[in-house]
């Protein structure tokens, strides 16, 4: 559930080139907040994903080698983000497995985002990543996914609904990532996107 500043309604809006400068703000936010506690900071959902309509909120995914939620839990409030209560923001399930992770809002009045505090090379971790890279690398499957999510939005604007409407269709679509990735197109997203984040000498 939202926080009471936050809003209920689904408002999915084509793609603004802002959004990485926007998550490089708060990559670098997190990092000094956590310190060597980050295994690794990236920008995923729909706004990590140049040319798609998305929500207009930051969706970041925090890597940890554990999930040591007292310690976490206080340093992001240290910050002022607030840990997500509710049990869906504390267990997910990904290929018939539970994994913990742990969700936590901005400040108030700060811009939307969802930071993603997940253990570090858990099949959950992946499924963020796969969906970004996937819909990064296949040009049809990007557009018809926005155009989904805007068509949907414009018919269920109500956030709850709208993301249990959204669930099933999202299955569907990572079927289709996880067949792109079976045919090792992910593994050489990901070695490209290293490379091109390592800083030169």
């Amino acid at each position: 559930m939202p926080f009471p500043d936050e809003s209920l309604v689904a408002t999915v809006v084509d793609y603004r080139p802002g959004w990485p400068h926007e998550f490089a703000a708060i990559a670098a936010e997190l990092r000094g907040l956590l310190g060597g506690r980050a295994v690794a900071i990236d920008h995923v959902g729909s706004t990590s994903v140049p040319g798609l309509a998305a929500k207009d909120c930051i969706d970041v995914q925090v890597q940890v080698a554990a999930l040591d939620e007292g310690t976490l839990v206080a340093l992001f409030e240290g910050g002022g983000f607030r840990v997500r209560p509710e049990p869906w923001n504390r267990v997910e399930v990904t290929g018939g497995r539970e994994f913990r992770k742990l969700v936590f809002a901005p400040r108030k009045g700060s811009r939307a985002v969802n930071v993603h505090v997940r253990v570090a090379q858990g099949a959950n971790a992946r499924f963020a990543l796969l969906f970004r890279d996937y819909l990064r690398a296949d040009d049809d499957a990007r557009r018809a996914w926005g155009a989904f999510k805007q068509r949907l939005a414009a018919g269920v604007p109500d956030l709850l609904a709208y993301g249990r409407i959204k669930a099933p269709a999202t299955e569907i679509l990572m079927a289709a990532a996880e067949h792109w990735a079976a045919g090792g197109n992910q593994e050489s997203v990901t070695v490209k996107r290293r490379a091109a984040e390592r800083p030169a000498r």
